[in-house]
């Protein structure tokens, strides 16, 4: 619509709301000739007198009437859109959004992130579901926010640091290995449970084992890490897994954090979201909510974390990274 038609369809809304042509200029603002004068090309443009006389006043023709109410809507509808919006509150905010991360995430973050969403923003609904490897594709196509450890994204995918995390080597209280200092020897004869939260075989400690010509035996691969835990607390597996995580549940499920026998770089989670909603002030909350959170439960950094996945060395993804939003 151009602007020319947008203040002729505002002036026959006046009109049609006032009944007069002078009513109808005090509500726009106007003079009573100029009111006159958008009368008559309002009249020519629909080929319809719209007010006729009656007596010492007017009334609006059938034409006029049918569209009252129709002309009032589309002008207050097409007003709202170009008023700016209302000042930003995140009380008001009733959204559900959509988040791709493990249980690491909900174990590490999950009850923090619930208190600050609780108290700020109680309409607030998340629905969780695991990483995939299509990740990218659905922050396309309409998941909100992924958070991870990935090989790599497209260029145009924004990225912030979340946390760090180191990893340990958890085994069951009463394991044979508990009380003492692990060698390498010790961890590549003893089977092992894996975390693949992408079904993946092998991974980083396996290349670093590879480079070290060692390799261990992969006894159980689960995608999750809580169930993992939960094993390791039932067997003589050992268990890789991430300090945070482990730390946490480790009093509940009586395990106990060995030091693993080979140098392991740490490495870091990504909040990974599409540029669409950078300027999308609920959006920009909740990446907000999540950034806090992690700087409350994990605000202590471990230099040099990898922010990809691969043995060699960290290197910064093809997304845009970005230290705000």
């Amino acid at each position: 619509m151009k602007s020319a038609d947008f203040a002729l369809l505002a002036t026959l809304d006046a009109l049609l709301q006032e009944g007069s042509v002078t009513g109808a200029a005090k509500r726009m603002g106007l003079s009573t000739p100029a009111m006159s004068h958008g009368l008559a090309r309002v009249r020519e443009r629909l080929e319809d007198p719209l007010l006729v006389r009656a007596g010492r006043g007017m009334v609006l023709t059938p034409r006029a009437a049918a569209l009252k109410s129709r002309v009032h809507a589309a002008v207050q509808e097409a007003r709202q859109v170009l008023e700016p919006d209302a000042p930003f509150a995140p009380a008001d905010l009733r959204r559900v959004f959509s988040i791709l991360a493990t249980d690491y995430v909900l174990c590490v973050l999950g009850s923090v992130v619930d208190r600050l969403l609780q108290a700020e923003a109680p309409g607030v609904s998340l629905r969780f579901t695991p990483n995939t490897q299509e990740d990218p594709g659905a922050l396309r196509e309409g998941a909100d926010l992924s958070i991870g450890i990935y090989a790599g994204l497209p260029p145009e995918m924004r990225t912030r640091t979340l946390l760090t995390d180191r990893f340990v080597v958890v085994v069951r209280e009463g394991h044979p290995l508990a009380r003492r200092k692990l060698t390498l020897e010790q961890f590549v004869q003893q089977p092992h449970i894996q975390i693949a939260p992408r079904g993946q075989p092998g991974g980083y400690l396996d290349d670093v084992l590879r480079e070290k010509g060692c390799e261990r035996r992969v006894a159980r691969a689960v995608p999750y890490f809580l169930p993992a835990l939960y094993l390791a607390s039932q067997t003589d597996y050992l268990l890789t897994t991430s300090e945070r995580v482990a730390r946490e549940l480790a009093p509940l499920l009586g395990l106990r954090l060995l030091e693993p026998p080979l140098a392991l770089k740490p490495y870091a989670l990504s909040l990974v979201w599409h540029p669409r909603f950078d300027a999308d002030e609920g959006h920009r909350f909740l990446r907000e909510i999540f950034i806090r959170a992690a700087r409350e439960a994990a605000g202590d950094r471990h230099e040099g974390a990898r922010t990809q996945l691969g043995s060699g060395p960290s290197r910064r993804g093809r997304a845009k990274r970005t230290s705000r939003k």
